[in-house]
Order: structure tokens, then sequence, then C-alpha cells
């Protein structure tokens, strides 16, 4: 069976660590090229995970006509122009989140693939694929919870290193742009559809100058999300989905672990359900369903007009943060 021959621009550690290993396992990915900007770090890393090429430039990797597609775990600033670049140079892009740095800058992206649509390109949002998202999703639609209600997440992490690129306003770092897109993400992924407005609270780190604690109340018009990120707290994450009926917790939201089952706790009359999700890496699945879009010439699992609305809620957050009022989210923030 055909496989999609992948390219990675750089060696990142959730490139290295987790995507690649977990896309090597795919049915329809080869991971065939790395690139770094520096040629003995590309072949190192070529070295370790078995893979066939390795380039002393991202120039170079988009020039081989053997790589079919990208995968863009550059930083945050890096995102839109070297997956336009890529595009440009007739591959299909991966990209990590968050898309872009601002809306405008992703709505760029989308008019640059827009004009090339022949080419696939996905925002990496691995998470919508595991068992146990597509399982909450499912529980939901079907009234298991009644008429939703609530969404409550809280994610973090403590990492007070000055020289880590997620500490670096400049660089798209801070706790929003890291993390936070997830609750963001999700509870649009889970209500299907878009928010009407935001209000949050933001704590500006005086060292970083990056959002360290941010909590957030996103308005979808009766229904409501609610999240605390965080990258100066203890480690944790935890989503619950509230309904009128009942409930769903999930324990590991979004960093689900390749190598054992996921737990889901759903909740109705009183009675607690543990729901065990057969054992998935959602890195290999997210590979497979890009891979496949890819061969079958069929749309990506999201569009990239998702990763656009995604940012207008971060930007509506971040202004929120500053006012001190309830910000609107542009009707047409999936256009």
């Amino acid at each position: 069976m055909s496989k999609v021959r992948w390219g990675v621009l750089s060696t990142a550690k959730i490139g290295t660590k987790k995507v690649i290993p977990g896309m090597q396992n795919g049915a329809y990915c080869e991971v065939s090229a790395i690139a770094s900007r520096n040629l003995a770090k590309a072949r190192a890393a070529a070295s370790e995970l078995g893979i066939a090429k390795a380039y002393g430039s991202y120039e170079a990797l988009l020039e081989d006509p053997e790589i079919d597609a990208i995968y863009n775990p550059l930083p945050n600033h890096m995102h839109v122009p070297w997956t336009i670049k890529a595009i440009e140079a007739g591959k299909h892009v991966l990209c990590e989140k968050p898309v872009g740095l601002t809306a405008d800058e992703a709505q760029k992206l989308l008019d640059v693939a827009r004009k090339h649509p022949q080419l696939r390109v996905m925002e990496a949002f691995m998470y919508r694929h595991h068992p146990q998202w597509q399982k909450a999703r499912d529980i939901v639609r079907d009234g298991g919870i009644g008429r939703p209600v609530s969404i409550q997440t809280w994610f973090s992490y403590f990492n007070d290193d000055a020289d880590d690129i997620r500490n670096q306003p400049e660089y798209g770092g801070g706790a929003l742009m890291d993390i936070g897109c997830y609750p963001i993400s999700l509870s649009r992924f889970i209500f299907e559809g878009e928010p009407r407005r935001v209000m949050a609270s933001v704590t500006i780190d005086e060292q970083f100058k990056t959002d360290t604690v941010t909590s957030a109340i996103i308005d979808f018009g009766g229904i409501t999300s609610t999240f605390t990120c965080s990258t100066k707290s203890a480690p944790y994450q935890r989503v619950h989905i509230i309904g009128t009926t009942g409930r769903i917790e999930v324990k590991i939201p979004f960093n689900a672990p390749p190598d054992e089952p996921c737990i889901l706790y759903h909740e109705t009359n009183e009675e607690i359900q543990e729901l065990r999700l057969p054992i998935a890496d959602q890195y290999t699945i997210q590979g497979d369903l890009m891979s496949k879009a890819i061969l079958d010439e069929s749309p990506t699992p999201t569009p990239l007009t998702d990763a656009v609305a995604n940012m207008r809620v971060i930007e509506a957050i971040f202004r929120s943060g500053k006012s001190g009022k309830w910000e609107t989210i542009a009707k047409d923030s999936a256009e």
C-alpha cells in the first residue's frame, strides 16, 4: 500500500520524541528525511530515529522531489513563513499548533493554501483524533449528558527557564499560545460551534513578559467553557464536560499516553461508568489520517479554517485581559 513520504523541519523535541516515532508506526506514513540548520544535528537525529536522509538546511529538504509532505514543528513565529514556503514548494503540510502568532497571519496562510487546492494543509491538534475524544464527543452528541452546560479545563506545567523559547514573547511564548489553545480548541470541538465573546484574566510575568497564568470564560451563547492555563503552576491537566443530566471527566485530556489505556468517567443518574479506551498513539492516528487524506485526495480531518477560528479566540482573550471587559469574536472568524 502506498505511503506518504514525510520530511521534518527541525529536530525539535516534540518531533523527535513524540510525533516522528508515532508516525513511524503508521500504516500510511514514511518519515524519509529530517532537516536542521546544523547538519550534524540532523544526522544525529536521523541516525537515532532510522531516517534515511538528513539535510543541513530547511531549503534543501523542501527542494527534495522525493518528499511529498512536510511536518513543521518549528517555533511558533516560524510556523506560517515555513509552511507557506513548503506549500509553494509543492508539499502538503502538517503544522504544529498554534498555527501562527496572530489571526491575520493564520488567514494569510489560509489564503495561500486556497491557491493550491491540490495540497493538504492542517494544524496539528493531535488530541482530537484520540479515541477518548472521539468517544467524549459521541456521548455528548447522543445526549449522554443531556443538554451541554459547560466545559471546565485546567492545563499547567512549571517552567522558569528564561532561555526556553516558551518563555520568550517575541517567539510566541506564554501559557495561552502554548497550552491555552487546547481548551479553546476542545470546547469548539465538543460544542461544534463558534463562541460569541470572551472574558479573561491574564497575568504577565515581570521577567519573561509572557502570560504565565491565564483564565478565561468563553461564551457560546447559553453555554460556556472556562479554563485556566499556566506555565508556572504544578503540572496538571483535567477536563470536565457538564450537562443537565450527566457529566464526562477526561483524566489525561491532552498528553494521552501511547502505551496504556485512557480513562473517561461518564456519570448519569448518580452512576459513574469508568470507560477504558483502547491503547492508541494520537500522533500515529494524526499522521495516518493526514496521510490518508493526501493519498485519497480527500479533505483533511480538520480544515485550516478551524486554525484561523482558534486564533481569533486567542486574540480576543488577550484583548479582554487588557480591557477587563467582555470581548466579542468576529462572526466571520472561520471564513
